[in-house]
């Protein structure tokens, strides 16, 4: 029992964090009622962005008023009715959903279980571009790519690559030993939970055992590398900034 020694493999740093499963400590948060929500990562620990867990009980609701904050959200497991300034859909696992800033979205109707993973940052504009607009989707209906070529390691893309984005939202499966390519090291932002499988995450200059369940941040810069390791496939969702000049 390694918890009576306080052991844990999460790890929280300036440029980087890694929290467990086990270390989840719910929140109070206001608008959704019927449901455990764990903040992940948020600018508390100096990131730019949010990223929260949301669990519900049947019965249990959300509703999020319109703000300069825009939401993308990613249902795990169950399902839930969503909707964005009146329009609904019911999003099942792996559906998800991107409500843009200055739009209202609510949750109904969960089944007991449902699990929502959030992104959520203050968007910004860019001079003669139109911001997006509400957009739902479904992962079973996104194409996959081989990343780099490397078809042990398929990329999905969520959200439009247009400049009106200033974030995206990916899935990155590994086959086991799949990897990426190289270290690396860039001004995007991430925040990312694992969806399932297991592996091995370098973070600067330390490596981490991770599985399903574990949630990750990596600041701006951060040196980054990951392998799929174990019997079955590794996948994750992540989160970067996009879009947006650098001054």
């Amino acid at each position: 029992m390694p918890e009576l020694f306080g052991h844990t493999r999460a790890h929280v740093g300036p440029r980087h964090a890694l929290i467990t499963a086990d270390n989840h400590v719910n929140s109070s948060i206001p608008g959704v009622s019927g449901a455990t929500a764990v903040v992940l990562v948020s600018p508390a620990m100096g990131a730019s962005v949010a990223q929260t867990l949301l669990t519900f009980e049947s019965g249990g609701a959300a509703r999020i008023a319109a703000s300069d904050v825009q939401t993308f959200g990613y249902v795990m497991q169950g399902s839930a009715s969503v909707s964005i300034d009146g329009k609904k859909r019911t999003l099942r696992s792996g559906g998800y959903f991107y409500c843009p800033a200055g739009s209202e979205w609510g949750l109904s109707g969960p089944k007991r279980g449902t699990r929502l993973t959030l992104f959520q940052k203050k968007y910004a504009a860019l001079p003669g571009v139109k911001a997006p607009g509400a957009l739902f989707g479904e992962e079973s209906r996104v194409k996959g790519t081989p990343f780099l070529g490397d078809p042990a390691a398929n990329l999905q893309v969520l959200l439009p690559d247009l400049p009106g984005f200033d974030m995206a939202v990916n899935l990155f499966a590994y086959q086991p030993g799949g990897h990426l390519p190289f270290v690396e090291i860039h001004i995007m932002e991430h925040g990312l939970v694992m969806l399932s499988g297991e592996g091995v995450y370098r973070l600067e200059d330390s490596w981490y055992p991770v599985k399903a369940g574990d949630s990750i941040w990596m600041a701006p810069y951060c040196a980054q590398w990951f392998v799929a390791m174990g019997k079955v496939p590794a996948r994750y969702l992540y989160y970067k900034d996009v879009n947006r000049a650098a001054l």
